[in-house]
């Protein structure tokens, strides 16, 4: 077992589909399937189950998966390391973050290409918990996330503090509301129960013994800000979600009295190399904020 038939087995893995993953790879059908079965063989296990056109992993694959995951990513990093030039103009930046978005990302993404065009960019938005976990196995290097998560295993490098804003379609005559008065209206959480935003709010709703009404929950801010503007509900974000995703359909309103913050932060491995390209970029950042 090499290299070369974990990059092909995790191609199989990720694709699911003999055919597919030879295309990514840029190699013909024949050849990948034979290499499936000497690694089978070799390994002394079925690694594949084939269901019609398409496979499944079994739970030997599944473990092999995971393994070989991060052998390969770890093998990529030490070629990063020892080839990337000094000031980071090359190597790749990937880089995750949060679906609530980031003021500005995407000029700080220009920016950046700008300085250094030949840093290819690998760009991926999920929630924090999701990229946390992704930076862990070394599917991309640095995230963008917003507390709380777990970060154990992870250096957290703080950037902003910001506030939590009332958003909705109808303008309050009010220049603040209050949390007790947001709790008789109909809710959308921008998140998914057990996540970090979805745990803030519902907490500082429960620090003032009030019951909201909850009517959904969108990780989806394009969505959830469209849901806000038809009328279906209100929504309490971060003030930069707004700046991002809002428009001229959407009212903001400042939350008396409810200590409600959103502290956003880059994560990267603990005790661990940190590329000149990923330095660059988070300087920057650092910079622009």
């Amino acid at each position: 077992m090499d290299i070369k038939q974990l990059r092909y087995f995790i191609a199989i893995a990720e694709e699911k589909n003999i055919t597919a993953a030879a295309a990514r790879l840029h190699m013909s059908q024949p050849p990948l399937s034979m290499q499936l079965k000497q690694l089978e063989e070799e390994l002394g296990v079925k690694l594949i189950e084939r269901n019609g056109k398409g496979m499944e992993l079994t739970d030997k694959g599944n473990v092999l998966y995971k393994h070989a995951l991060l052998l390969v990513n770890s093998i990529q990093e030490i070629k990063n390391e020892l080839q990337e030039t000094e000031d980071g103009k090359r190597g790749v930046l990937s880089v995750g973050i949060n679906t609530l978005s980031v003021t500005g990302f995407s000029e700080m993404l220009q920016s950046f290409h700008k300085k250094y065009p030949l840093v290819p960019l690998k760009i991926v938005q999920n929630d924090s918990p999701r990229l946390a976990g992704m930076v862990k196995s070394r599917a991309i290097e640095i995230a963008f996330v917003r507390l709380a998560i777990d970060h154990r295993g992870l250096t957290y490098h703080h950037l902003i503090n910001e506030n939590f804003v009332f958003v909705s379609s109808k303008k309050i005559q009010a220049n603040m509301i209050s949390l007790k008065e947001i709790s008789h209206m109909p809710l959308i959480i921008p998140s998914s129960e057990g996540l970090g935003i979805y745990n803030t709010i519902f907490e500082a709703f429960s620090r003032q013994k009030l019951q909201p009404i909850i009517i959904g929950e969108c990780s989806d801010m394009h969505v959830l800000m469209e849901m806000v503007k038809g009328g279906m509900g209100v929504t309490i974000v971060p003030k930069s979600v707004l700046e991002v995703y809002g428009n001229s359909g959407l009212y903001s309103t400042p939350i008396r009295d409810a200590n409600l913050i959103s502290s956003l932060g880059v994560i990267w491995l603990e005790n661990h190399f940190v590329s000149a390209s990923a330095k660059n970029f988070i300087k920057l950042v650092n910079e622009y904020l």
